[in-house]
C-alpha cells in the first residue's frame, strides 16, 4: 500500500472523532448554544439521534412559543417579524443550524439568546420611523 495513502488514513482516522462527534447528556442539559447544535446536528447513526433531533426541535419551538406569549400585547413592539409566507418549522431550523454554525462567537452563550439574536437577524421588524419614511 502507498505511503500517502497509509498516512492519510492514519489523519482521517485521528480526524474522525472530531468529525463525527456523538452526543453526550452533557448536551442535553443545553448550558451553552454549543450544546443544542451538537443536538441539532447529530449524525442520523448516533444511538441517541430520535431523541437528540426532537429535543432540538421542542427546544426551539418551545422557546419561541414562550417569547410570543410573553411578548404578545398591543403596547409590546414586536422584535421578529417572519414574512408573509413564514418557512416550515425544518426550514427555520436548518437556517437557525446555518447560521449557527457560522458564528462560533455564540456557541457558549445561552442558546435561547442565539435563538433570538437569529431570528432578530433573519426576520428583523421595520420600526414605525422606517417604515413612516418610506411612505
Amino acid at each position: 500500500m502507498n505511503v500517502g495513502i497509509i498516512k492519510s488514513l492514519i489523519l482521517f482516522a485521528l480526524l474522525m472523532p472530531g468529525i463525527l462527534r456523538a452526543v453526550t447528556v452533557e448536551d442535553f442539559k443545553v448550558n451553552n448554544t454549543l450544546n443544542l447544535l451538537n443536538l441539532c446536528t447529530v449524525d442520523e447513526a448516533d444511538p441517541v439521534y430520535p431523541k437528540a433531533i426532537h429535543f432540538c426541535h421542542g427546544y426551539l419551538v418551545g422557546a419561541y412559543h414562550y417569547f410570543e406569549a410573553v411578548n404578545n400585547g398591543p403596547d409590546v413592539p414586536p422584535l421578529v417579524c417572519l414574512p408573509q409566507d413564514p418557512p416550515s418549522r425544518n426550514e427555520s431550523i436548518d437556517l437557525f443550524i446555518a447560521w449557527v454554525q457560522k458564528h462560533p462567537e455564540y456557541h457558549q452563550e445561552s442558546a435561547v439568546e442565539t435563538e433570538f439574536r437569529f431570528l432578530i437577524h433573519q426576520w428583523p421588524c421595520k420600526n414605525e420611523m422606517e417604515t413612516e419614511g418610506n411612505s
